[in-house]
Formats: C-alpha cells, sequence, structure tokens
C-alpha cells in the first residue's frame, strides 16, 4: 500500500508518519521509485501500535523508541520485553537526596514486596511510584497500614497473574508482544477507569441521599 493508504488506515497524518520513519519507529518501506516506497500489514500494526502508546498511554516518542528497539530485538524474552515496556511507561519519580521520609518510604516498599513473596527488580519505577504514594500519605496524616492496602494487593496480584497467564498461551511472538503491550499500557487506563466508576455507584448506594439503610 502507498503512504497515502497507510494514513487513511490508522488515521496519522503522512507528516506524522514519516516523522516515525525517520526516527526509526517504523522500518522503511520497499522503495518504487525515487520518491514512492509500498508498505505491507507489518508497518500498519506498528503504526496502529504507536498510535495507541502514544494518544493512549500518552507516551514519549523516547519512551516508544526503547520499547520498540526491544521488540525487534529477537533475542529478548516477554519477561524481559515486559521490564522493557514498565520501565519506559515510567512515571519516573525525582528521589530526593537524603530526605528522611523517602528512605523510610522505600524500606517499606522494599519491606512489603519481600513480605509478600513478589519477584521485582531493584530498579522498577513502581518502587518509587509507591514510595511517593506513602509519603504523601504520611504528610497528609494517613499511616499506611497493611489491612488499608490489602484489597489493593489482592486485586494486583490476581490481575498479575490473570495477564501472565494470558501471555503464556503459547501466542506467536508478535501477537504475545502486542497483547502485553495492551495489557501493560491499556488495559492499566481500563482499570484507572472501571476503579473510578464502581467507586461513584458505591459512593452512590452507600453514601448517597435517600438511601435506605439497613
Amino acid at each position: 500500500m502507498k503512504i497515502s493508504e497507510l494514513s487513511d488506515r490508522t488515521g496519522l497524518t503522512v507528516q506524522t508518519i514519516k516523522f516515525y520513519l525517520r526516527e526509526g519507529l517504523v522500518a522503511k518501506g520497499t522503495a518504487t521509485g525515487a520518491t514512492r516506497a509500498e508498505y505491507d500489514d507489518g508497518h500498519l500494526e506498528r503504526l496502529r501500535l504507536i498510535r495507541a502508546l502514544r494518544e493512549v498511554g500518552d507516551l514519549p516518542v523516547s519512551a516508544i523508541r526503547r520499547i520498540v528497539d526491544a521488540i525487534d530485538d529477537r533475542e529478548i524474552g516477554l519477561h524481559d520485553l515486559l521490564g522493557t515496556a514498565q520501565y519506559a511507561l515510567g512515571p519516573h519519580v525525582a528521589v530526593p537526596d537524603g530526605d528522611p521520609d523517602w528512605r523510610a518510604a522505600r524500606e517499606d516498599v522494599a519491606a512489603l514486596i519481600a513480605e509478600l513473596g513478589w519477584q521485582v527488580s531493584a530498579a522498577a519505577p513502581a518502587r518509587d511510584l509507591l514510595a511517593q504514594t506513602f509519603v504523601a500519605l504520611r504528610k497528609l496524616g494517613f499511616p499506611v497500614v497493611l489491612n488499608e492496602l490489602r484489597p489493593y494487593i489482592e486485586a494486583a496480584e490476581r490481575l498479575g497473574a490473570h495477564e501472565a497467564t494470558r501471555l503464556a498461551g503459547g501466542d506467536a511472538r508478535s501477537r504475545a508482544i502486542h497483547r502485553m503491550l495492551v495489557t501493560t499500557v491499556l488495559y492499566e487506563q481500563i482499570l484507572i477507569a472501571l476503579h473510578r466508576l464502581a467507586q461513584e455507584d458505591a459512593s452512590a448506594r452507600h453514601l448517597g441521599p435517600g438511601i435506605h439503610q439497613g
């Protein structure tokens, strides 16, 4: 297909596609002339993925580059590829030097992960994201209590196990990679949205006016 058809089918402008080609996020097409090239379904699939990562995942081009470079490296296994995607996602929290609150929060996160028996790299950005949240909670006067965290921990464990099982389902590598990125980037947005919707529903049922108790 020509680049104009690629634009029509992805919803991206020709200029945007050319930018991704120049940046190496998408492989060059097969040259058919001095200024023309043909593209295939592989280009279509890659551009749709990049668009989803940009628009729904809100990822910068630099993060997408790390992800697609890992996708194109046939030596990287799915577990390492998942790590590459997660670490590219961030958020990358700026940790203040020598802050005792931060030091305590990071120690608490490490202790929690150890207690749960989770196999998590020391470099995982989510460690500092959780520590940052612990710091904020404590400064607002809310102690971090395991019983309060338990429902979130259990939900996260169920989701993690569900996602890993799906990824281990024997799909071809390219399909498994896309499934992993969809799960990591897009389904996380679904989780946030569903949590807020469920929270509003629970509030209306239990806290709203006119609710008959008992």
